[in-house]
Formats: C-alpha cells, sequence, structure tokens
C-alpha cells in the first residue's frame, strides 16, 4: 500500500505517472514549465497515452495555474498535456471545468502536510455532473493538488476522479514512497 496514497479522501481514484521524475523526464518537465518549451508536451503526452485510467467515455481536465504564473509562463503546463491527449481523438477535454478560486504558493519547497495546507480549497468545478473525469497534470509528488482537484470535482458532481501525470517524483531512496 502506498504510503502516499493511503491519506487521500475517496474523492480521487487511480493516480497514473508514465515516467519517473529524473533525468531526462526531469529536464523535459523543466523545459516545459519555466523556459517556454510548450511544444514539448506532444511527446510527454505521447508517453502517457496508454496509462491505466485513459479509457474511452472520458473527460480530461488539466489543473489551472493562478493568474500570476499564467501570466508569467504564457500557458499553462497541465493544459498543454491534456490537450496533446485529446488530440488523440479518444478523450473529450474541458479545459473551464476546474478554474483555480485562490493564488497559492510554490509548493516546490514545502513539506507535504504544508502542501495539502496551501491547496485546500484553491479550486472550483462545474460541468462534470455524472462524468468520468481524469486529472491532468506534470508531476505527481504528493498527490496534494490532485486531491484538492478531485474534491472540487466530485463536489461538482463528478462520478468518479482519477488522475495522470507526465512524472512521479521519487522518494528518497530512488523508489516510490510503499509500505
Amino acid at each position: 500500500m502506498c504510503r502516499i496514497c493511503s491519506w487521500w479522501p475517496q474523492s480521487l481514484g487511480r493516480v497514473r505517472s508514465a515516467v519517473w521524475l529524473s533525468g531526462g523526464a526531469r529536464q523535459a518537465v523543466h523545459l516545459l514549465k519555466f523556459e517556454g518549451w510548450w511544444r514539448i508536451a506532444e511527446p510527454m503526452a505521447w508517453s502517457m497515452r496508454s496509462l491505466e485510467p485513459l479509457t474511452d467515455q472520458l473527460l480530461l481536465v488539466p489543473v489551472p495555474l493562478g493568474r500570476r504564473r499564467r501570466r508569467a509562463r504564457g500557458y499553462n503546463q497541465s493544459a498543454a498535456l491534456a490537450q496533446s491527449l485529446a488530440r488523440t481523438g479518444r478523450f473529450s477535454l474541458a479545459e473551464d471545468s476546474l478554474r483555480r478560486i485562490r493564488e497559492t504558493g510554490a509548493q516546490s519547497a514545502l513539506a507535504p502536510e504544508a502542501r495539502m495546507v496551501n491547496v485546500r480549497g484553491a479550486f472550483e468545478a462545474r460541468g462534470v455532473r455524472g462524468r468520468r473525469v481524469v486529472v491532468v497534470d506534470d508531476v505527481f509528488t504528493t498527490g496534494a493538488t490532485l486531491v484538492a482537484a478531485a474534491e472540487a470535482l466530485t463536489s461538482a458532481g463528478a462520478r468518479t476522479v482519477d488522475a495522470v501525470t507526465f512524472a512521479r517524483a521519487q522518494g528518497p531512496l530512488g523508489q516510490a514512497v510503499i509500505n
């Protein structure tokens, strides 16, 4: 049983990642998030296309950025990944179904508990009643952002909420955090 996943509320089901966040994958994420290489989302999404939650008849919902980050970056990296996944023709995309209603600080320097507090109540959802939703993000670290997004989507009536990310951060020994 995954120690990270054991505390998740029932609103978030499976989370699957295409690669570990190391080497070239770490560089790709950095280029996408901080260097303006939005086109790198296409090959990143290609590696995500066969992840388990991605089946027909679902709605892809990217994790939204706050206004300040969106303005500074010029695009949302999660939306770029979701758009690339949607171009396969198998999935519907709903970029406006989840919105950030509160600006949050950067998660990268925060401990897991602080990450949960940072994003709690940061999202609002609509237009997902009765739908199978898959949240799309670039990196899965502690799951705090995905849980907050799933809670908003479930409150808005989503039937199920799973998530896919390009990369998953590794534990201190280069392993997933598994009990």
